[in-house]
């Protein structure tokens, strides 16, 4: 979907290239995560990708076709934007926000309306209660549900978001970073993603770019990059705790063993992460667990000796 090859672009006085020869494929409906540490290049690739920043050399193609060839007006309503700041026009109502590019496309009123409360909806916010109020009459959630919508409004294939979520507290960040995986599963959206956070990285992204002065370190799925970090620069990078943050990615469900707990055990979601597993097992001082699945049925267990296993089955390395 997205092919970026040997990208490069140096700011004026600067004494590198902010990106340096960056090459990158991510395909049809991946969240690709660009992180690095300050300076490394990860939003001014990005801000490349819907040409607000002109690359000095290189290419870049979205399903094909080469950015620079398009016009960049058309180009940026065809490719939807989520800042962490959001940008709602204040003067304008909840509903003429999300309208804002079928508008410019020309979109007929019926439609506009029809596609604004739709979205409203996904994006769980009444239709009836939400449209006709003002940016300010918003919390900082509100506002950011609403500018997912509004880069929704025209189904854009391809979505940039530079971090989304940067600005929320803790509790709000979270529940939004569930809300949109769960609208990306339905919607199957090609995401280039910013962020700062490993931990939103990890959870968000089906692939991680880690980036540092301007060049790919590394570029792999989640579980692979902690696994086989490439360098030293990556292992400090995601954490001395990425054994657990491996545990974070895989579910219960899936290393369950068959089994019945002895009498008293706790018991734990077939949905919930192995790293929430262990924590139960070690704050309960107990081996195993029984596993809960969606219906309440029990049948299996989750042990100290099932989790261990989980980390020794170490993902391959993926060639890039």
């Amino acid at each position: 979907m997205i092919e970026i090859e040997h990208l490069t672009k140096r700011f004026s006085g600067a004494a590198s290239p902010a990106v340096d020869d960056l090459s990158l494929a991510i395909g049809t409906g991946e969240i690709c995560v660009l992180i690095g540490p300050s300076g490394c290049g990860k939003t001014t690739t990005m801000r490349m990708i819907n040409r607000m920043i002109e690359p000095d050399s290189g290419r870049i193609r979205i399903a094909g076709r080469d950015v620079t060839h398009v016009d960049a007006v058309e180009l940026r309503r065809s490719v939807g934007y989520v800042i962490q700041q959001v940008g709602l026009f204040p003067h304008m109502t909840i509903a003429d926000n999300v309208a804002t590019v079928p508008r410019l496309l020309n979109w007929d009123a019926a439609r506009i309306t029809r596609r604004v409360d739709e979205l409203l909806a996904r994006v769980d916010m009444d239709p009836a209660r939400y449209r006709s109020r003002f940016p300010r009459e918003l919390s900082g959630g509100q506002k950011q549900r609403v500018g997912v919508a509004r880069a929704l409004a025209a189904d854009p294939p391809v979505m940039l978001m530079d971090e989304p979520f940067g600005a929320l507290d803790p509790i709000t960040r979270a529940a939004l970073q569930d809300e949109f995986l769960r609208l990306l599963d339905e919607l199957k959206k090609t995401i280039v993603f910013v962020t700062h956070d490993i931990d939103e990285a990890l959870k968000m992204g089906t692939r991680i770019a880690i980036l540092r002065a301007g060049r790919v370190v590394q570029f792999d799925r989640p579980e692979s990059i902690l696994a086989h970090p490439a360098d030293a620069f990556v292992e400090a990078f995601v954490g001395r705790d990425r054994a657990l943050k491996r545990l974070a990615l895989l579910t219960v469900a899936e290393h369950a063993v068959a089994g019945i707990a002895p009498s008293g055990a706790p018991q734990i979601a077939a949905s919930a992460d192995l790293r929430d597993a262990l924590s139960l097992l070690l704050a309960e001082n107990r081996d195993v667990a029984n596993v809960v699945d969606a219906s309440g049925a029990m049948g299996r267990i989750v042990t100290l000796s099932s989790i261990r296993a989980a980390l020794d089955a170490t993902p391959p390395a993926t060639l890039n």
